[in-house]
């Protein structure tokens, strides 16, 4: 009986997601030719080829922009890590005013993500919000807007939420008799923090980091609107090639090139999930603490 509600679920991930992934996989195997569709990997070869003779393997046209967009990513991502840890938990332990707090970090996303993104433009502009207040601090003002400093904000201030709320999931539901335990056997609150709390988090932290990497380095709004067309990202490329182009071939390539980096970095980032298993019966033993 209980099969019946899994065949929804079944449907839904045939019809938009595995469909849609064969269907960009064959275009990236396949070519038209006047005798009809031919098999090949030349969109691959392609993709790694370099634009002149002898050329560097990472200043090749396309690797630099494979290379850049992992590179945002990667800082955008720890980034929201070293904000959102902190930030998820003080939701967590602040009870009285959890839910307002909550609220409060939830109300942005209430706003169009390109409406939030276009804010940051009259925010980071040369006479913008922040110059503005720079200069009335007396203090010198700054030329963020279109580079890779504003598409880093843009990722962080967009993608934040993704990173605080797997963490902020996980602490509210840790067991708080095993803490207990550990600072009735001694450990101050650093030792309390470092062998139970974040290990015990770790579920949160590999969620919330899969979860902010993954948009982050196939965006193209954010570097479009913050970057002001001065530089590309892979997304921007793959967009191009599918809108403007119109080659749907060498952009399913990308594609799923894309795809593969982005399986390869969740796997390393699962290396390093070393979550111990919670204490049965809510205990500690003194020589884990020390």
């Amino acid at each position: 009986m209980k099969r019946i509600f899994v065949y929804p679920y079944i449907l839904w991930m045939s019809v938009f997601i595995v469909a849609p992934l064969l269907i960009v996989l064959w275009f990236s195997v396949t070519a038209t030719a006047p005798d009809g569709t031919v098999f090949t990997f030349y969109h691959f070869t392609r993709f790694f080829a370099p634009a002149f003779e002898g050329q560097p393997f990472f200043q090749r046209i396309y690797i630099a922009v494979m290379t850049r967009s992992i590179r945002l990513a990667v800082v955008s991502t720890i980034v929201c890590f070293v904000l959102g840890y902190p930030l998820a938990y003080a939701l967590a332990k602040f009870y009285s005013h959890r839910s307002f707090l909550l609220f409060l970090f939830m109300v942005p996303l209430w706003m169009n993500f390109l409406l939030r993104t276009y804010a940051w433009l009259t925010i980071l502009e040369q006479n913008g919000v922040l110059n503005a207040v720079l200069s009335f601090l007396g203090l010198p003002t700054v030329d963020l807007l279109f580079t890779d400093t504003a598409v880093v904000i843009g990722m962080v201030y967009n993608f934040l939420p993704f990173m605080v709320l797997p963490i902020y999931t996980v602490l509210r539901d840790m067991d708080n008799s095993i803490i207990e335990a550990a600072q009735d056997l001694g450990a101050n609150r650093v030792q309390v923090f470092l062998r139970v709390v974040f290990p015990m988090s770790m579920s949160g932290v590999i969620s919330g980091l899969t979860m902010v990497f993954m948009p982050a380095v196939t965006t193209f709004v954010i570097s479009n609107l913050l970057g002001g067309g001065q530089f590309i990202l892979i997304g921007n490329l793959i967009e191009r090639q599918f809108i403007h182009v119109g080659d749907w071939h060498f952009g399913s390539a990308m594609a799923i090139i894309l795809i593969v980096i982005i399986l390869f970095m969740m796997g390393l980032i699962k290396l390093i999930d070393r979550q111990p298993k919670e204490p049965d019966g809510a205990t500690v033993e003194r020589g884990t603490l020390y």
